[in-house]
C-alpha cells in the first residue's frame, strides 16, 4: 500500500489554501518527497508528519516555488538529529543550486546528505521499487519522474494447502524457485501468482513533451501540473506549463487510470471549473488540494 499526501498544491504564489510544491509518497520505510516549496515543513507538521522521515528528496527543476523549503527542511531534519544520510535528486546544476543555497545563511546542523543529479532513465533501484526520470520542456531545465513498484509473486493459499506444502519451501517458491518435495517436483508458476507493481508518475512544470507522455504510459497515478484552464492557453503556453485539457488528455491518450492536477494558479478561487474542464477530457480526474491523501 503506497500513500500520497499532498503538501503543497500551488503555483508560482501560495494562496491562503494552496502552498508551494510538495508532495509525499509513501511506501514502507521510504518517504519520497516530490519538491519542496516554501513552507513545506509546516505542511507537514499540518499533516501529522515529522520531516525526520524523510527519506529521498526529488526536485523537478530550481524555480523558486519548488525549491525554497529545502534549506529548511534540510536544517530541521539535522536539528532533530535524524541518525541517517538524506539522498537529494535534481537535474543537472543541482549540485551547484544547492551549494549556493545553504552558503546563502549561516548554515548549521545541516543533515548529511547526497546529491545525484539524474537525466533520462532509471536512478535508483532495490528489490522493491525503482525510481525514473524523463526529461521534461520548461524554461529551465526540469525532469518528471516515475515510482515504479516491483512485481510480487504471492502464494495460491488453496493450491499450497491441497499439496499440504508448508514451511521454509513455501519461501523458495515465492521467490520463483521450483522445489522437490517427496521425490515430486512442484514448480513455483503452479501454485503462485503474480501481482503487477504500481506506477506513479510525477509531471512538473513543462509543455507537451516526449518525457511527459513516457512518464504518463499506462501507470495507476499520473500527478501532473494543469497551471490554467483552456481559455488563457496563449498565457500557459508562454510560461511553458500545461493547460487542465492538456494534463486531461494526456492521461486520456498514454492509458494513465487516474489523473491528479496539481500546480494550480492562484487566479482560481474555486475548484468546480477545473474539475469540470478535466472531466470533460478524462473522466477520472481530480483536482489535487492541500492535505489531501490517496492511497493506492
Amino acid at each position: 500500500m503506497m500513500e500520497i499526501t499532498f503538501l503543497g498544491t500551488g503555483c508560482m504564489q501560495p494562496t491562503k489554501t494552496r502552498n508551494h510544491s510538495g508532495i509525499l509518497l509513501s511506501y514502507k520505510t521510504e518517504n519520497i518527497l516530490f519538491d519542496c516549496g516554501e513552507g513545506i515543513q509546516r505542511q507537514m507538521r499540518i499533516a501529522g508528519i515529522k520531516p525526520a522521515k524523510v527519506t529521498r528528496i526529488l526536485i523537478s527543476h530550481w524555480h523558486g516555488d519548488h525549491v525554497f523549503g529545502l534549506a529548511g527542511l534540510l536544517s530541521t531534519m539535522g536539528a532533530d538529529k535524524a541518525e541517517k544520510k538524506i539522498y537529494i535528486y535534481g537535474p543537472p546544476g543541482t549540485k551547484k543550486f544547492l551549494g549556493y543555497l545553504l552558503k546563502s545563511f549561516a548554515s548549521k546542523d545541516v543533515i548529511d546528505h547526497e546529491v545525484k543529479e539524474v537525466k533520462a532513465g532509471i536512478f535508483f533501484e532495490n528489490e522493491d521499487f525503482k525510481l525514473r526520470a524523463e526529461s521534461l520542456k520548461h524554461s529551465t531545465i526540469c525532469v518528471g519522474y516515475g515510482f515504479i513498484e516491483k512485481d510480487k509473486r504471492r502464494i495460491d493459499v488453496v493450491r499450497v494447502e491441497k499439496l499440504k506444502l508448508k514451511g521454509p519451501i513455501l519461501g523458495e517458491l515465492q521467490e520463483g524457485k521450483d522445489v522437490i518435495v517427496e521425490g515430486k517436483k512442484i514448480k513455483s508458476v503452479d501454485v503462485t501468482y503474480v501481482v503487477p507493481g504500481k506506477k506513479i508518475s510525477y509531471v512538473a512544470d513543462t509543455v507537451l513533451c516526449e518525457g511527459a507522455e513516457k512518464l504518463a504510459s499506462n501507470v495507476d497515478l499520473l500527478i501532473s501540473e494543469g497551471t490554467h484552464l483552456e481559455d488563457i492557453r496563449e498565457k500557459t503556453e508562454k510560461y511553458m506549463h500545461l493547460t487542465v485539457k492538456d494534463a486531461a488528455l494526456l492521461a486520456s491518450r498514454l492509458g494513465a487510470k487516474k489523473l491528479v492536477i496539481t500546480h494550480i494558479s492562484q487566479r482560481y478561487k474555486s475548484i468546480a471549473e477545473i474539475v469540470d474542464e478535466a472531466k470533460m477530457h478524462f473522466e477520472e480526474s481530480i483536482v489535487a488540494e492541500d492535505f489531501m491523501k490517496i492511497k493506492i
